[in-house]
């Protein structure tokens, strides 16, 4: 399960791993940095320098450059980096392009049109709403007046698993805040609390708090390479977060996305394969069809209201979140057997063309 967040190499690489700590970045004044370096005392007679001595060096010096590399991305990507204030909370949000346009959440603007967006010097400016697509969770908002530094973006096709990164937002309101970690997996299909999927995550074990939600995801060169969004709650714990498992939408389609609501003002083209149906769930058997959207790719399939849906493409689909995972996977335009149970009983397989999800969502 996951939540919103908003209501964010050899022996010398080891050494650096344990050497450096960069604590709390925060607005413009600069962090606290400790390096701690292990020294080896001098094992062979007459006090020669211990084997291990030179290798401590260089672990020492190799963390000294990691550190700066994090202040440097910092001071680089901060300044795009904004806080969106709404009537009933706070986000994140970064700075698009050079006309003021500001790429967050859907969920952080939701139900609002005005906005207050505060800089890291602490500027105070006005944003309205330039659109949304909340099947992707994203949204544009555009600042009037005031001068914005664009972010760089990156591919987030070329990440890989174990690739450094730091996120950078506004947790709790605590404006320019940074944590760091790693890509921990990549492609991750996951479920948010509106009933749509996000496809192809980034996952991340840098900290993702309330907050956080529309930031940046940047990588060691400062390229925004996704933007957070949720973080993994844990039944076990009461629903709690689960620490170190957080999820970024990837900045490839945060590109494609917020391009067409900046130039449209909304999606023209949301590559989400669609069925066409209204459903619901059934304990686990199925997913109900309630309504069957005439023209339509499940209409022209010949799929009826009280079909219950369970296999999309030979993958079983027991639950809403479960079709919505298979959906995900799919593209428009591509014919999949879907087998449905009738009211009256027995199975029929329908071959169904997918649409695309419209795109004003």
């Amino acid at each position: 399960m996951a939540s919103r967040t908003s209501r964010g190499l050899a022996a010398s690489a080891l050494a650096l791993a344990a050497a450096a700590v960069l604590a709390g970045c925060g607005g413009a004044s600069s962090a606290s940095r400790t390096v701690t370096v292990t020294v080896t005392r001098a094992a062979a007679a007459g006090g020669a320098p211990a084997q291990g001595a030179a290798a401590t060096t260089a672990g020492a010096g190799s963390a000294l450059s990691l550190q700066q590399t994090f202040v440097d991305v910092v001071d680089r990507v901060s300044p795009s980096v904004v806080q969106i204030s709404t009537a009933s909370g706070l986000g994140s949000g970064v700075v698009f392009d050079g006309m003021g346009h500001v790429v967050t959440n859907a969920h952080v603007v939701s139900g609002s049109r005005t906005f207050t967006v505060t800089t890291r010097s602490g500027a105070r400016l006005r944003a309205t709403l330039v659109g949304t697509f909340v099947p992707d969770d994203l949204a544009v908002i555009r600042v009037v007046g005031g001068t914005l530094r664009p972010a760089t973006f990156g591919d987030s096709s070329a990440l890989d698993v174990g690739d450094l990164v730091m996120a950078i937002g506004n947790p709790l309101g605590l404006q320019s805040s940074v944590t760091e970690g790693i890509v921990s997996a990549l492609g991750r299909n996951v479920g948010e609390p509106n009933g749509f999927t996000l496809p192809q995550v980034i996952q991340t074990s840098a900290a993702i708090n309330p907050g956080n939600s529309g930031g940046a995801l940047v990588d060691l060169s400062g390229r925004v390479v996704g933007i957070p969004t949720l973080a993994a709650t844990d039944q076990q714990l009461g629903g709690g977060a689960a620490p170190g498992i957080g999820f970024a939408i990837p900045s490839n389609l945060v590109q494609r996305i917020a391009s067409q609501l900046v130039r449209f003002g909304h999606v023209v083209n949301s590559g989400r394969a669609y069925l066409g149906v209204q459903i619901g769930d059934t304990g686990g058997a199925g997913v109900y069809v309630g309504s069957v959207q005439s023209g339509k790719p499940a209409a022209k399939a010949g799929m009826q209201v009280g079909d219950i849906i369970v296999s999309v493409a030979g993958k079983p689909t027991p639950t809403t979140s479960a079709l919505g995972d298979v959906l995900a996977g799919l593209r428009p335009g591509q014919t999949v057997k879907v087998v449905v149970e009738r009211q009256g009983g027995g199975r029929r397989t329908l071959n169904v063309t997918l649409g695309q999800y419209p795109g004003r969502g």
